[in-house]
């Protein structure tokens, strides 16, 4: 989310880059799965964890998608193996797929403008009420820090009161991070907390007209992303059902024919199992939530599965 506005690690010079997909539609999920991606140069393609596919012309002269690059198997290589993770992660990677194919380019970077938006205001908002924000450049996250681990204890206590839930380290640190779900209600009840534990009154939280980005005018990204036509046609509803349907009628699933993959390719889950990934009670769960939460979704858990049980 933040490359949309921040310049690639390519750009940068950077030989090898990983991250997380989370962002892109992906449940929170308590911390995963989520989708992890990498590139690298080209010259260390041939080291990479897993395939490479590339495009080609059939034998009717159309384009076709084939395995390009393959890292010998495990039963080959064994302790050298580095393909044996390629598969793990694909149901998540097509989620943040579809993300951006329903959202596209624009949408998406003013989903980042937003965020970005909104940190700054925050970031302003208490900075007035005195609290020292620590970070020079940001995205999404502040590092705020108070003059007291009673102060850091109090706004704890305050905040999950007010149904928030911060980072506490440092002993006199918290840490915000906000996402394209945040709203300027939700910076209100933050800045509320604050104001309330520092006896201080809370001033009124306003968008800036215009958002000027943090980092040096040389790290600002310039260059295009998401350029296929895919990532640029399917945002309304109707056209998104019709891409996936469209998409659904070129898989041969087992209803057709066998399916002639490797066993890792052949998990498939029952309905039932996928449905709790839904639920707000795992799905929205931070890995950083406290205990109190973790321990009520582990009774939401223990219900569910007696009422599977009887």
């Amino acid at each position: 989310m933040a490359l949309t506005l921040l310049k690639s690690p390519g750009e940068m010079g950077a030989d090898v880059c990983v991250g997380n997909s989370q962002r892109f539609g992906v449940p929170m999920g308590y911390g995963g799965p989520h989708a992890g991606f990498f590139a690298t140069k080209d010259q260390f393609k041939r080291v990479i964890p897993g395939r490479l596919i590339g495009q080609s012309i059939d034998a009717a002269g159309n384009k076709a998608l084939r395995m390009a690059l393959q890292t010998r198997e495990q039963h080959i290589r064994r302790e050298k193996a580095t393909s044996n993770i390629c598969t793990a992660q694909v149901l998540l990677s097509v989620l943040a797929g579809m993300y951006a194919v329903y959202h596209g380019p624009q949408r998406i970077r003013q989903f980042a403008t937003n965020i970005h938006a909104l940190t700054q205001t925050l970031e302003k908002a208490l900075t007035a009420l005195g609290v020292e924000q620590s970070n020079e450049f940001y995205f999404d996250a502040l590092n705020l820090r108070l003059e007291s681990k009673e102060l850091q204890q109090a706004v704890k206590r305050e905040a999950e009161a007010a149904g928030l839930n911060f980072r506490y380290f440092d002993e006199v640190r918290v840490g915000i991070s906000l996402h394209q779900n945040t709203e300027a209600q939700d910076v209100a009840d933050i800045v509320r907390v604050f104001a309330k534990v520092l006896g201080k009154e809370a001033a009124a939280v306003e968008m800036p007209a215009d958002v000027e980005l943090t980092w040096p005018e040389e790290l600002v990204r310039t260059s295009e992303y998401l350029t296929h036509p895919i990532f640029n046609t399917h945002h309304s509803e109707h056209e998104m059902l019709r891409y996936m349907k469209h998409l659904e009628n070129k898989d041969l699933s087992l209803a057709h024919s066998m399916i002639p993959l490797g066993s890792c390719t052949m998990k498939l889950n029952a309905t039932a199992e996928m449905i709790p990934v839904t639920w707000p009670e795992i799905g929205s769960l931070h890995p950083f939530a406290p205990a109190s939460k973790r321990k009520a979704t582990s009774r939401f858990l223990k219900n569910w599965k007696r009422g599977c049980a009887r």
